[in-house]
């Protein structure tokens, strides 16, 4: 019986191999490669064949969400109109692990004519397409991971990781920033935790827990129980925050000498509690309420006033825990 195992790690460890070797690739081709797409003008085009167009689909999808405008182009609908899309300020990455992929030189005289910069990606820096190419990227791998030596696998693998670092050295030389990611991820979770502001979250107004710091705590403890956020906040007659009460604080209490019919909110508040600002990342948030291992934050205006307030739950229904 064959030991799927076994044969998987040695899969792994060659391809692992693979990426290692593309260490001696980062070279002065590879910077003109990076040099060319940062100053381009256009979109960069994407073209390969097979499982390199696969690849290259990917890479041109990486390259357009982390601030090089790009888009994949297939050479056989290139070589029936699609060209079209390609102009004199555009950049073309072309990708094919032997170099001598049919339907990519086919349309590379075009290309040439239309006066757009060229780079390749290829196993052979001996191929047509290297030598075609206004720079060379070179990404051959001593041996596939496929037994047979058939299946693209190493090479893809290689193709991959040379795009991905394609990806972020421009990431980092553009000085693109995690708002800058975020315009271009939206949707799901990740635009959440990017995109989402206290202000969008947390609540205020009628919904906002507020007692004067002249309250007893029994009616301390009853606009929490109004409010549901598992605290309030303190206040003096300017309106001004002087201090938070929390359910923490009432465990707190709890073996201490205290009459919640008699005793002042006051004596009992969390003085200059942790505060934050309506136009705050909720990711931030998040970051600060782990830091300080508290559930809750208080959200106040320029004048140190109560203007929203949100916990642990505001967040997890928000999506961005």
């Amino acid at each position: 019986m064959k030991n799927f195992k076994e044969l998987a790690k040695n899969v792994i460890n060659i391809e692992q191999q693979a990426i290692t070797e593309l260490l001696q690739y980062i070279d002065d081709s590879f910077e003109c490669a990076c040099q060319l797409m940062f100053n381009c003008q256009g979109r960069v085009i994407v073209i390969g064949m097979g499982k390199s167009g696969h690849i290259g689909g990917k890479i041109a999808a990486t390259l357009a969400s982390t601030g090089t405008p790009a888009f994949f182009v297939h050479p056989g609908e290139a070589s029936h109109g699609d060209l079209g899309m390609i102009t004199k300020d555009d950049v073309v990455l072309t990708i094919s692990n032997s170099g001598e992929t049919g339907e990519v030189l086919a349309i590379i005289p075009v290309i040439k004519r239309i006066g757009a910069k060229l780079i390749s990606m290829t196993g052979n820096t001996t191929s047509t397409l290297a030598k075609l190419a206004d720079t060379h990227i070179c990404i051959k791998v001593s041996i596939e991971a496929c037994p047979l030596g058939l299946a693209p696998t190493s090479s893809t693998t290689a193709t991959l990781v040379m795009g991905d670092a394609l990806a972020v050295a421009l990431l980092n030389a553009r000085g693109f920033t995690a708002d800058d990611f975020a315009l271009s991820h939206p949707g799901g979770s990740l635009g959440k935790r990017l995109l989402l502001r206290l202000s969008d979250i947390m609540h205020q107004g009628e919904r906002l827990p507020v007692v004067n710091n002249s309250a007893l705590i029994k009616d301390a403890l009853v606009e929490m129980s109004l409010k549901g956020l598992g605290m309030t906040t303190v206040v003096d007659n300017n309106q001004q925050l002087v201090g938070l009460f929390t359910d923490g604080d009432l465990r707190r209490i709890l073996d201490l000498k205290i009459d919640i019919h008699q005793d002042n909110i006051a004596t009992v508040m969390t003085k200059s509690p942790t505060v934050a600002h309506a136009n705050m990342l909720a990711a931030q948030a998040l970051n600060i309420m782990e830091e300080k291992k508290i559930n809750g934050l208080v959200i106040v205006n320029e004048q140190q006033v109560p203007i929203g307030a949100m916990n642990m739950h505001d967040l997890l229904r928000s999506g961005v825990l």
